[in-house]
């Protein structure tokens, strides 16, 4: 691992540049072999699709990233998916109904089977709850308040029942794929077969390069798309230039910069919508209590001394918005009530009355390249920030598939704030809050809290908004949470990125979702 730099040692010339280059100095994490790029241009019957991120596993139980989700869900498939209006749609089921405060009554579509022509059963509903349930790390564990268990009542016919009531069942169990209970297991599946409209012919699970060919078995609609060749590139630069010349089809997570440039390029159109995930510089809540990050005072003060409108306007070009929040204000029941304020000397004088002079902290700052867009940038940018206002730092950049992941839940090293994303897979203000803000003893016990972040109170807040069926109350308990939330500072400062993609014009019928992703299955190809 190189030297980090601190902020004495990076221009201010850094905060407004927007190259994806690492410099030099900066430190990383154990890089992740990757092809360097694809290579010919994809048949008449072929889409391919570069990815910022490798795609590791092919269910979701930990990973939970936007252009995965694309790539997953067309091989294995839930009960429900959300969609683009943010609300639940029937996928294997026909009828998911709330018959009781606490049941729901769920019967799968006649005729549903995996590739293999074996039957979805209620069975494999069940087994995939608790696979869910068992996975170390989970990050969709934390959206069930309690998880539900399975009453068969016919071949096709089942009940979910919960202890107390749980309202947004139909949002959650979107994101629960479900595979055949003989073959699911509490960890990654890399392999085995799902009911979606494609099969998966060709994976290397080191490089992240996938194909996925149309499952000829499927129940439903054929996918119109023969081919999909997904590969890992994790250089921006390379992704653009596959883009321009043909090579590749779609390419998600790009800079202004290179949407800009693609903008211009003929037969490439770039797609934007408002996003959902929200992008942080999250503070570590598991530092003693002698640290100066557990005073939330120091807390507020190193927030005051982000230039969040700088960054919005000439790191990030107006492709992001500020969070007005602790989550989006665009999911259902978000408030937008809260705003980051700039004034530096103000944070200098809260640092100074809480014992903080100019050069005695110094933080240690990590994120994994590819968390958002012109991500490098962001945290150059933030560093000198922080050293205007007298506060030292320090970068530790991973490349994916580092062990980001320990260093997060505390197991492999110290830090103090992170550069960091959480997704949005329900549309739900309720299921981030209970994600990032509904953290217990008994799960930080296990490290599976989002960085140590615990306060009871606020817990009891949110499980009580969770188990509300009477809207107009459960909005007002989400507001109170969100207003408590708030006060505790657990961010530096925080956006809402657009989601953006770039696709050739031969790629039709790709309606791009607020969660950055899309229905394979539906997209088509024209000539080139």
């Amino acid at each position: 691992m190189t030297a980090p730099r601190t902020s004495r040692e990076i221009s201010r010339r850094s905060l407004f540049r927007l190259g994806g280059v690492v410099g030099a100095g900066l430190a990383f994490g154990p890089a992740l072999a990757a092809c360097a790029g694809p290579t010919g241009t994809p048949g008449p019957g072929t889409l391919t699709m570069a990815l910022n991120r490798s795609l590791v596993s092919l269910d979701n139980k930990l990973n939970q990233f936007d252009a995965a989700v694309t790539v997953q869900r067309a091989v294995r498939q839930g009960l429900t998916r959300i969609g683009a209006d943010l609300t639940p749609e029937l996928v294997l089921a026909e009828r998911f109904e709330l018959t009781g405060d606490t049941q729901w009554t769920v019967q799968l579509r006649d005729g549903v089977v995996y590739s293999d022509g074996t039957p979805v059963t209620p069975q494999d509903v069940a087994t995939a709850l608790q696979m869910y349930q068992d996975v170390n790390g989970s990050f969709l564990a934390s959206f069930f308040r309690e998880w539900p268990t399975v009453e068969v009542l016919d071949e096709r016919t089942f009940t979910m029942n919960t202890q107390l009531p749980e309202p947004n069942l139909d949002y959650l169990m979107a994101n629960i794929l479900i595979t055949p209970a003989a073959a699911n297991a509490p960890e990654e599946l890399q392999s085995g077969v799902g009911s979606g409209p494609y099969v998966v012919t060709a994976s290397n699970r080191g490089t992240g390069d996938y194909t996925l060919t149309r499952n000829e078995n499927y129940w439903g609609e054929p996918a119109a798309v023969e081919t999909v060749r997904v590969r890992f590139v994790p250089e921006e630069s390379s992704r653009v230039v596959s883009m321009r010349s043909g090579e590749v089809d779609v390419i998600d997570t790009i800079s202004p910069d290179s949407a800009d440039q693609l903008a211009g390029v003929r037969d490439v159109t770039v797609e934007r919508v408002d996003g959902l995930r929200i992008s942080q510089l999250f503070y570590n809540f598991r530092k003693p209590a002698d640290h100066p990050l557990a005073n939330v005072k120091v807390r507020q003060a190193l927030s005051l001394g982000i230039d969040g409108r700088a960054l919005v306007d000439d790191v990030l070009v107006g492709s992001v918005t500020a969070a007005k929040g602790v989550v989006p204000e665009g999911l259902a029941g978000g408030t937008g009530n809260h705003e980051y304020t700039f004034d530096p000397r103000a944070a200098r004088q809260m640092l100074a009355a809480e014992g903080i002079q100019d050069g005695d902290l110094e933080l240690t700052m990590i994120w994994e390249t590819g968390e958002f867009a012109n991500d490098t940038s962001v945290m150059e940018a933030v560093v000198q920030m922080m050293g205007d206002i007298g506060v030292r730092s320090r970068l530790v950049q991973f490349q994916p598939g580092g062990d980001i992941s320990l260093w997060r839940q505390g197991r492999a090293g110290d830090w103090d704030v992170l550069g960091n994303g959480f997704a949005s897979p329900t549309g739900l203000a309720l299921t981030m809050l209970q994600g990032m803000y509904g953290g217990t003893a008994e799960r930080e016990a296990t490290r599976d809290t989002y960085h140590g972040y615990v306060f009871p109170e606020i817990q009891q807040v949110i499980t009580a908004a969770g188990t509300e069926v009477d809207p107009a109350r459960r909005e007002a308990l989400l507001a109170q949470a969100q207003d408590a939330v708030w006060e505790t500072w657990p961010c530096m400062w925080a956006f809402v990125p657009d989601a953006v993609l770039a696709r050739r014009n031969r790629v039709g019928d790709l309606v791009l979702k607020p969660s950055n992703s899309f229905e394979l299955s539906t997209t088509t190809l024209g000539r080139s």
